[in-house]
């Protein structure tokens, strides 16, 4: 199964989880304190940004008459509408600029360019989401209903055709949000009339936002406006793409873990600090590519504090990764191909029914629990070993990998932390 206890898993006293729980509460305060002007112009450059290059896009795509600047245009568009739909509606909708209170760059203001109303995204995503990561069978974007990413979820006939679902996804993807948070919304209904009021609202926004790209826009560009509206789908599915495989690799990659109902029955904030950490992946960019993705390659950071502006995630990082060292947590990241690779076995793996996978449930790359080291590791609280170092779950799962090289005949030094956990043990 999933993990059920989560502070179990990690190896931590209830002590190390209060202690740990300051430390986040307090890089919470020290970066609340510290918004201010910087991050205001930010925010406001970005936007500038964001609807200059959509508007030298659309003049590049309709005013050249060469292939090269239709295709340039394209991606500049679709360069302008991944920045608007992750660095800009995204960010913006978790109310991480709501304290500056300007009426524009707001979370109740803010529509998205996307065809699902940002007002149904807010509920899914926010809540549904953010409250309850990767909690299997609470958490609907754990796999978005389509996709089975653990084997805690029940193999259907129907997932061995996942592979093919996942590219769909990847092609539609805002179509496939819009629904998902269409039915989000009208599960926590409680009337007929408030559930058809939902997918009233959604058709609207679906009319408004094609008719911009594929009527409106189309046909201000009189003769040329096939190019218009060729490029406008192509731009589209680019960012579809593109905010796709930033997603997945934020929560379907290796090490993102996954949880069982139980971890939420008495769950306290130290307790979901941990959930985040252990539920989410980062992957390494540069600033160019964290721009792009909404700085989502700080996956970890932006689920610990949703709502802190995303400009100030590389900092946050420094201090979050300095706190899962002293604590031994493991901080999982990896360059952006590899995350990526690592999704799509996933998602490959589990098409397949369970008899035909050599892991369990309790000890696979994308599934984990506490009987993944059965009796290595202590059942809580963390080992001082002989040179005054900690032993926890970090070092574990680097000690179990190696143990399970070596089982394999694979040649694999072990490293330091394992001769620290043979101390550790002769000594206690």
């Amino acid at each position: 199964m999933a993990i059920a206890d989560v502070a179990e898993y990690a190896h931590l006293s209830a002590a190390d989880l209060e202690a740990l729980g300051v430390e986040l509460d307090t890089i919470r305060r020290d970066f609340e304190d510290a918004r201010g002007a910087s991050d205001t112009l930010y925010i406001r450059r970005a936007i500038a940004f964001q609807r200059c290059l959509d508007l030298a896009a659309r003049v590049v795509i309709g005013g050249t008459r060469t292939r090269t600047g239709w295709v340039l245009g394209t991606i500049a568009l679709a360069v302008a509408k991944s920045v608007e739909n992750m660095e800009l509606a995204h960010n913006i909708g978790h109310g991480q600029w709501d304290w500056m209170n300007d009426p524009e760059i707001h979370s109740t203001t803010w529509e998205w360019d996307m065809v699902g109303p940002s007002a149904q995204w807010r509920y899914s995503h926010n809540y549904r989401h953010h409250v309850f990561t990767n909690v299997v069978g609470v958490d609907e974007d754990l796999g978005y209903g389509v996709l089975r990413v653990t084997r805690d979820q029940e193999w259907k006939p129907g997932n061995l055709l996942q592979p093919l679902r996942h590219l769909l996804l990847a092609a539609t993807f805002e179509w496939g949000i819009a629904l998902h948070d269409l039915y989000s919304e009208q599960d926590r209904c409680g009337t007929d009339a408030e559930k058809s009021a939902q997918t009233r609202g959604l058709r609207r926004k679906i009319a408004r936002q094609a008719g911009k790209d594929y009527l409106f826009l189309p046909t201000l560009g009189g003769r040329r406006w096939r190019r218009i509206l060729f490029a406008n789908a192509v731009a589209n599915l680019l960012r579809n793409l593109w905010a796709y495989a930033v997603i997945c690799c934020g929560h379907f990659a290796d090490g993102a873990e996954k949880f069982t109902p139980d971890v939420l029955e008495g769950e306290t904030k130290p307790h979901w600090y941990l959930r985040q950490m252990l539920g989410s992946a980062n992957f390494r960019a540069g600033r160019v590519m964290a721009f792009m993705s909404g700085n989502l390659c700080y996956q970890i950071e932006h689920h610990l504090y949703p709502d802190l502006p995303s400009n100030r995630y590389a900092q946050i990082a420094e201090r979050v990764q300095a706190v899962c060292a002293s604590y031994d947590l493991p901080y999982t990241t990896g360059s952006l191909v590899r995350q990526y690779i690592l999704t799509l076995r996933t998602i490959a793996k589990l098409a397949l029914p369970d008899r035909f996978l050599r892991a369990t449930s309790d000890d696979a790359p994308e599934t984990a629990s506490e009987k993944r080291f059965g009796t290595v590791m202590p059942g809580s609280g963390l080992l001082a070993n002989s040179i005054g170092g900690r032993y926890g779950l970090a070092n574990a799962i680097r000690n179990r990998k190696n143990g399970l090289a070596q089982r394999r005949g694979v040649n694999q030094p072990r490293r330091v932390a394992a001769s620290r956990w043979q101390a550790a043990e002769s000594t206690s």
